[in-house]
């Protein structure tokens, strides 16, 4: 099987997908329907060149001695609150990136106007991009009756064992080329407004297949960040839920990650509502996703899974979605919702209280001044639960989030930071929370250099030689992305659209997964393959959390530059 994923690397937040199957042609998708993540768009904004680090020493000698580089960085006052989320996809909700964090915030009088002119798709320039291999936009499935259905992108730049069946990739200027002469239709559900909303018309207008479904975000900070596409074809549909925005730059040297379904099947007519259901009951909850956009333009494409047969599922879906819920409709959203499949679907372990939490993303937000306010609260009260064990256990909290190293080093150098939205005005308000760190270290899957957007949560043996549970998601560390309990606990409030699959052992009849320590190349072996190395690795002194808005100019990167934000 090859799949052809395609992308406008000029088309932020938009996509025209095709799925193409050899050698079977007449397996080509009839129309898309394409949920993903508008704030990307800010991130072009402001993600800027990079100065190159020879032709700039009075520059990085002045740096140094406004904003020192080494541990303990000079923190500015904020007006963030606790409400505020680093969102992944740079959504910097209206604040500017600032390279002089002891400078006062600036004016309104004084505020840089949004920048408007078309930005390149990598941060490097436009021949950043060297000639992919002729393979490189196609997916080569090893088999389909792959165990998981969990797959990591391809990365450029790799040995090519490290890529086998794991490639996935956009590009609309080359689908035009390959894609059969009639324009299928798409439909994008995405959550820009105003100017933003306007921009992403106007760049679909050479595009009369493609049509738009606004998401509503009524809470303040909240963004749509669900990356999903539902691909319709004459003989069923397939759900793909993954961690990239539709752009280039996403996919070219970043660890991204995905779940694809199996080909869903028409059911015959006549069939019953409860029909096709699979045991995790992932149609039921699809539906209700879908249905909680409140969306008109949604209403043909829930009809269409409704016919269809989910039952192969074997993995549950985890979302949210804006709101402020009570009673029963707690457990429907975010970290409640987690909680609710762990306790139902997964047992206890002898020895819990020795097997590590680990979360891994690309983004934090704020978390409180200390940890008791939610990450070792109510946060890591879900991630311990394991069936209906009573245990209120303390195990090892892991969060694996890159290094100003782990950045420096990258295939990207410093501008794979533009992806990494962590800011100061949020850092220095946690500085508890940096003792939990662990570097982004995956030499098991030749991915040591590709900084991560991919995100995922796990609960691991004390020798790491098992999992309990893994989640892959779009949600990063934040109360925005996973909720937070209010009103002395009787109310959750979301702010985000996200979305994810949680994979338990009882759903593919084992009692724990076994972990894959070399998933490359690929092979049918049952271990799960987790992303990155285990066990984590901590933080040394040295090592500082990568804040994207503050300069490093004391060492040059892969590519000879410095990181100036501005």
């Amino acid at each position: 099987y090859y799949f052809l994923y395609l992308y406008s690397p000029w088309f932020v937040s938009r996509v025209t997908a095709t799925v193409e199957v050899k050698p079977e042609p007449a397996n080509t998708p009839v129309s898309s329907l394409v949920i993903g993540s508008e704030a990307r768009q800010l991130a072009a904004m402001n993600q800027l060149n990079p100065v190159k680090y020879e032709s700039s020493p009075s520059l990085a000698g002045k740096r140094k001695k406004e904003v020192s580089d080494s541990p303990g960085w000079a923190l500015s006052d904020s007006d963030d609150d606790d409400d505020d989320d680093d969102d992944d996809d740079g959504d910097v909700k209206g604040k500017s990136l600032s390279n002089l964090p002891k400078r006062a915030p600036p004016s309104p009088k004084t505020k840089k106007p949004k920048v408007e002119n078309e930005r390149p798709p990598s941060p490097h320039g436009r021949l950043y991009y060297i000639d992919e291999p002729e393979d490189f936009f196609e997916s080569s499935i090893p088999c389909l009756n792959d165990t998981y259905r969990f797959y990591l992108n391809k990365v450029t730049g790799l040995d090519r064992k490290y890529n086998s069946g794991f490639n996935y990739c956009f590009d609309i200027a080359w689908m035009v080329k390959q894609f059969p002469s009639e324009d299928r239709p798409v439909l994008i559900v995405h959550g820009d407004k105003r100017e933003a909303k306007a921009r992403l018309v106007q760049q679909a207008q050479p595009f009369p297949h493609i049509r738009f479904c606004q998401a509503k975000l009524d809470i303040a900070f909240g963004t749509h960040h669900t990356k999903m596409m539902l691909l319709w074809y004459e003989e069923g549909f397939r759900v793909i839920i993954l961690t990239s925005n539709l752009i280039r730059a996403d996919w070219y040297q970043k660890t991204q990650g995905m779940w694809m379904s199996p080909m869903f099947p028409r059911l015959p007519k006549g069939s019953s509502e409860s029909a096709g259901e699979s045991p995790t009951f992932f149609k039921r909850d699809l539906l209700e996703y879908l249905a909680a956009y409140r969306a008109p333009e949604l209403e043909e494409w829930i009809q269409r899974i409704k016919e269809h047969d989910l039952s192969e599922t074997r993995v549950y879906l985890v979302g949210s979605t804006p709101g402020r819920y009570v009673g029963s409709d707690m457990e429907r959203w975010g970290h409640l919702r987690l909680r609710k499949l762990l306790y139902d679907h997964t047992d206890p372990v002898a020895g819990e209280e020795k097997w590590p939490v680990i979360g891994q993303f690309s983004s934090i937000g704020s978390m409180g001044l200390d940890k008791t306010k939610w990450l070792k609260g109510e946060f890591q009260r879900t991630m311990t639960t394991l069936g209906k064990s009573s245990l209120r256990s303390d195990p090892p909290m892991h969060l694996v989030y890159p290094s100003v190293e782990d950045v420096r080093t990258s295939l990207e150098g410093y501008p794979a930071g533009g992806s990494l939205p962590y800011s100061i005005q949020t850092a220095q308000k946690q500085l508890w929370l940096h003792s939990f760190f662990h570097r982004w270290k995956a030499n098991g899957t030749g991915r040591s250099h590709a900084m991560p957007h991919i995100k995922t949560y796990m609960r691991t043996s004390p020798d790491f030689t098992q999992l309990a549970w893994f989640l892959v998601t779009s949600a990063n560390l934040s109360k925005a992305a996973w909720g937070a309990l209010e009103k002395n606990n009787t109310q959750v409030m979301v702010r985000s659209y996200e979305l994810g699959v949680l994979y338990v052992p009882a759903a593919f009849n084992m009692k724990t997964f076994p972990l894959h320590k070399n998933p490359f190349p690929a092979s049918s072996s049952s271990g799960f393959p987790v992303p990155f190395d285990l066990p984590p690795t901590c933080y040394s002194p040295k090592d500082q959390p990568w804040i994207w808005n503050i300069p490093y100019s004391q060492a040059p990167d892969t590519h000879g530059n410095i990181w100036v934000p501005s």
